[in-house]
């Protein structure tokens, strides 16, 4: 009997633990994980932009640093094609929209 109400309590205390995780934590994470995400594509659009169209008159030297990051080549096209407004985020996240 009472191995029994020690795994109940086990389970309760393991159901509580991962209510509050999942009700702080993992918020927080997912906006690390976007602010990650955004820096990453700075980046990528200072290197790679002229995929873009945007000319880069350094493109033949960024080229050298395309096999370290070919990887991440196709994700970020698909985020950057997503985006209607990429200048206009940015503004309004760092409350420059007026």
């Amino acid at each position: 009997m009472n191995e029994k109400w020690r795994k109940r309590l086990d389970t309760a205390w393991e159901w509580t633990r991962l209510f509050f995780y999942g009700a702080s934590f993992d918020k927080r994470m997912g906006v690390v994980r976007k602010e990650a995400h955004d820096v990453n594509d700075e980046v990528m659009l200072l290197l790679f932009g002229d995929y873009l169209g945007i000319p880069n008159p350094l493109s033949y030297y960024m080229i050298e640093l395309l096999p370290y990051v070919a990887k991440d080549i196709p994700g970020w096209e698909r985020r950057m094609m997503n985006r209607e407004m990429i200048m206009a985020e940015k503004a309004g996240q760092y409350g420059f929209d007026g």
